[in-house]
């Protein structure tokens, strides 16, 4: 916008809301003594061209100098002294919006190249998505009630079973999940689409409290990845293959990844509420931990276990280090001693909430990692855009 469009848009104040009224005379001088020491001060200010400072070695400026911060600092005092402020030693006086642009020392107001109206990084065009998911009663639920029914019944029944949520590729029509605590099915998978190297697809998502959502088949699962008590619900086939996937006898355990929470008593490592360290170990988590407080990898202090993962048939160091390189924006500056006085810097103590910790192994577990990064600011993981 332009100064002389704004003008004008000011510029028809039937009801005078921009036009400022002064502070009458008499309230102005109804107490003599503020009106009185202001005086002072301006006399100070032509006398000298300069305001009065804090000089230590002239008590008289030093007193009128404390007097003038004061009625800064006192929107009252200001305010009633404002109309005989012939210096404007308490800041210039706005009226008009013509004052706001004579006021304007950065040229923030200007049609230059700083001017605040000169949009910079703002695309001339904002690319939508093409729905927005939304919830709304599912108009047909009656054919739908049946499903949650049974499935409720299975479930009370031991047929069917609830297990964490572990991929999108579980994510297929006649499959039921548990999301924020509220059983959902999924009635139909649109068209597969490929954008920005990322599949996903439209989903029609029944809720058994009578609502439905047209979400994305990875915003589906990124909520069940957030929410703690996301579940997916299987039936007696889906726990059949399942049993058949589990780790055989002939797999080898490589090492555990695990998570571990100091309990050192340093003020600076006890401040921070979601300090864990990521590491990996070839023997048992309590083997590798038991020297802890005598290790500065361990912060040269105790520590507990909050998690472990068994790896099997692949590198656990390779495993860590991908989450290292995951969390390295958040890792830990701080320098360690240890007993023989040589400094540290421990590189797998990382900032971030337990339950994104956790959500990043599973998302590595199952390979769907490439497409979630980690967002300090929200302390999540979220998808890429």
């Amino acid at each position: 916008m332009k100064k002389e469009d704004l003008l004008k848009l000011v510029a028809d104040d039937d009801l005078e809301l921009l036009k400022v009224k002064p502070i009458s005379t008499g309230a102005m001088t109804a107490d003599h003594r503020l009106v009185s020491s202001f005086k002072e001060i301006e006399e100070f200010f032509v006398k000298n061209g300069r305001e009065p400072q804090p000089n230590h070695s002239d008590m008289h400026e030093f007193k009128l100098n404390s007097r003038l911060a004061g009625i800064r600092s006192s929107k009252l005092k200001s305010d009633s002294l404002r109309a005989i402020d012939t210096h404007q030693l308490l800041g210039k006086f706005v009226e008009t919006v013509d004052d706001i642009y004579g006021d304007d020392d950065l040229g923030l107001l200007d049609e230059g190249e700083e001017s605040i109206f000169k949009l910079r990084h703002v695309p001339s065009t904002m690319k939508m998505p093409d729905k927005i998911a939304s919830r709304k009663p599912c108009e047909d639920f009656e054919k739908f009630e049946p499903l949650f029914v049974t499935c409720h019944a299975e479930l009370s029944a031991g047929m069917r079973e609830m297990r964490a949520f572990t991929g999108e590729q579980q994510i297929k029509p006649g499959h039921f999940f548990v999301l924020h605590g509220v059983v959902c099915y999924v009635a139909e998978v649109g068209e597969k689409e490929v954008k920005n190297k990322k599949v996903n697809a439209r989903l029609r998502v029944i809720f058994d409290n009578g609502t439905e959502s047209n979400m994305l088949l990875r915003s589906l699962a990124t909520e069940l990845y957030k929410d703690p008590s996301g579940r997916r619900i299987l039936d007696g086939h889906d726990k059949a293959l399942e049993e058949l996937e589990l780790i055989k006898s002939d797999d080898q355990s490589t090492g555990y990844v695990y998570v571990l929470k100091s309990r050192s008593e340093l003020p600076e490592v006890k401040k921070i509420a979601n300090l864990f360290k990521i590491g990996f170990a070839t023997t048992s988590v309590e083997d590798r931990i038991k020297n802890a407080a005598k290790e500065p990898t361990y912060l040269m202090a105790p520590v507990k276990i909050v998690s472990a993962f068994q790896c099997y048939n692949l590198n656990p160091q390779k495993f860590e280090n991908l989450l290292h390189t995951f969390f390295g924006k958040h890792c830990l500056e701080l320098k360690v001693t240890d007993g023989q006085g040589k400094l540290h810097v421990p590189r797998e103590w990382f900032i971030a909430p337990i339950a994104s910790i956790e959500l990043a192994i599973q998302l590595l577990i199952n390979g769907e990692i490439i497409h979630y990064h980690y967002d300090g600011d929200l302390e999540q993981v979220v998808l890429k855009d």
